[in-house]
């Protein structure tokens, strides 16, 4: 890693991915931050549109100079696919999760490898997936269960496709965490009731997840690539 990483990190503007940023940035970081529309110091891209994830990654590396060290995939949406809706609503609603959640992440992984391996650079990819990738969800969240299973399965298909050319690769898991979504689905399915299922009895703090994606981004060493880390209170132990 050098001096001064340069770091691309989508979905950056609340929750979980303002908290990395801010990390990140705190390591010392040169960060291009990621939001679906253009905020601030954010990069705007909507990856429910085509196309969306390779303009991001072109604006990146014109912003960091032409190189990108390490790769985050945190952006993501989580909305109820409810079985009795109509054919049409719950196959879009699938496609969209599909396409924001996983496949804008697949397009940025692969331009990242091929970054690294055109220029002979190291590089790392840390995905920030979910517990619902091994535990599964509700009933109207299959397909956000499934897309996170995706990204774990993908993490793990990077670090043993590249691990010889220096490209390694991490996923965290977290489970409920106190964000914008968490707090919506605790409230859907019955508050206190559902954090008996958490032993640890808290939610996670989104700096606690910032920390995980930071030691991953920054500071692992090269023979954790492949890891999956989970960070869900013992909610669920594998």
């Amino acid at each position: 890693m050098t001096n001064q990483p340069h770091i691309l990190l989508t979905g950056a503007s609340r929750g979980i991915g303002k908290s990395i940023h801010e990390a990140l940035e705190a390591g010392a970081g040169r960060v291009i931050g990621h939001a679906s529309r253009a905020k601030g110091n954010l990069v705007g891209a909507d990856f429910a549109m085509p196309g969306a994830a390779s303009d991001l990654w072109a604006q990146a590396m014109e912003r960091l100079d032409g190189r990108v060290d390490v790769l985050v995939n945190n952006a993501g949406i989580f909305q109820a696919n409810p079985l009795d809706g109509s054919d049409i609503a719950w196959l879009d609603s699938w496609e969209e999760t599909m396409r924001i959640n996983l496949t804008a992440s697949a397009e940025l992984c692969r331009l990242a490898v091929r970054h690294w391996q055109e220029t002979g650079r190291p590089g790392r990819i840390v995905n920030v997936a979910s517990r619902a990738a091994y535990r599964g969800d509700s009933p109207a969240h299959w397909h956000y269960a499934a897309s996170k299973a995706g990204m774990v399965a993908m993490t793990k298909s990077i670090a043993r496709g590249y691990g010889s050319d220096g490209i390694l690769a991490f996923a965290v898991c977290p489970g409920f965490t106190m964000t914008g979504m968490a707090d919506d689905y605790l409230a859907s399915r019955g508050g206190p009731e559902l954090l008996k299922d958490i032993p640890l009895g808290r939610v996670a703090e989104t700096s606690e997840i910032a920390d995980i994606v930071k030691f991953c981004a920054l500071d692992a060493p090269p023979s954790m690539t492949g890891a999956v880390i989970d960070a869900n209170g013992a909610s669920f132990v594998r």
